[in-house]
């Protein structure tokens, strides 16, 4: 593996038959509202930063729980949230709005002068979760020079799945806090895998009654964007670490080539495909990378 800090270095690791690794935050509140930690990730490699992950921060609003009356929210981002967004400009930073509330995106979209990502999102037309981006958003980035990159999470490219789903979470959050109980009678902190084996172990149970979509379901999603915001600004963002079901037929990595032959199967050429599976992204990071240290 090889430390990617530019678009430069992943070319030069695919050419050399190294695996290139960037780093990135999911969670703005990892910077402990002080832009100094900011700068200090950065120089320690960090490339992109989603502001927000599930849960709001200080300074800007999640999509996650805008529902929790018991969390303090902002309409969108803060004085200091703008100053966030400015900074990671200068200093290069992909700014990141999976996660984010509506409000926090159109603040963001005010702030920026650099293209802006969604690292793994979907279309909200065609699965309705507030994690998903409207059409108007995507064309947002669109004009921005970004890119939205798709999730494989089920729940986002499945409207059937989503409602079913979410039918069952007060009996999963049980079976969660069961799971959890003798971690907390250790003192000790529950481990994320915890809650996606309980979820494995659920749909296991009931996978009877409740298919999980397959991999047309994410082509749908990547065409469907490519048509709202262009070819040029459409990606793959997977997220195959952040939850514990896939689609049926992507079980890991191995699975894209599986992606490229559907979505060629619609009539997408080569030269295209090249900038969904990565040409994209290459030319986002180097677009906010040129933008750096600029007014």
């Amino acid at each position: 593996m090889r430390l990617g800090l530019t678009p430069e270095d992943i070319v030069n690791a695919r050419r050399d038959g190294v695996f290139c690794v960037l780093m990135g935050i999911e969670g703005g509140h990892s910077i402990e509202n002080d832009l100094g930690l900011l700068r200090l990730y950065h120089q320690l490699g960090v490339r992109y930063m989603t502001l927000t992950w599930a849960n709001s921060n200080e300074w800007a609003d999640s999509s996650g729980d805008l529902d929790d009356a018991s969390v303090t929210h902002h309409g969108g981002l803060t004085d200091f949230g703008r100053d966030v967004v400015r900074e990671m400009n200068r200093l290069g930073m992909m700014v990141d709005v999976s996660h984010v509330s509506d409000a926090t995106f159109w603040d963001v979209m005010q702030t920026t002068h650099a293209p802006v990502l969604a690292s793994h999102s979907c279309a909200r037309a065609l699965t309705d979760s507030a994690r998903n981006l409207t059409d108007e958003q995507m064309r947002a980035i669109a004009t921005s020079d970004g890119a939205v990159m798709v999730n494989f999470y089920p729940s986002f490219v499945d409207e059937r799945w989503r409602k079913l789903w979410k039918s069952t979470e007060k009996e999963r959050d049980a079976l969660r806090e069961a799971a959890e109980a003798e971690y907390r009678e250790r003192g000790e902190p529950v481990p994320y895998s915890v809650h996606m084996q309980v979820d494995r172990d659920f749909y296991a149970q009931h996978a009877g009654e409740m298919k999980l979509p397959g991999i047309d379901a994410v082509v749908e999603h990547i065409d469907y964007v490519a048509q709202v915001a262009g070819i040029d600004h459409v990606g793959l963002g997977s997220d195959f670490d952040g939850f514990s079901l896939l689609p049926e037929g992507i079980a890991s990595a191995a699975d894209l080539p599986k992606i490229t032959a559907a979505l060629m199967a619609r009539g997408y050429t080569a030269e295209q495909m090249k900038k969904i599976l990565g040409g994209n992204l290459l030319r986002v990071m180097g677009a906010v990378q040129a933008e750096a240290h600029t007014e």
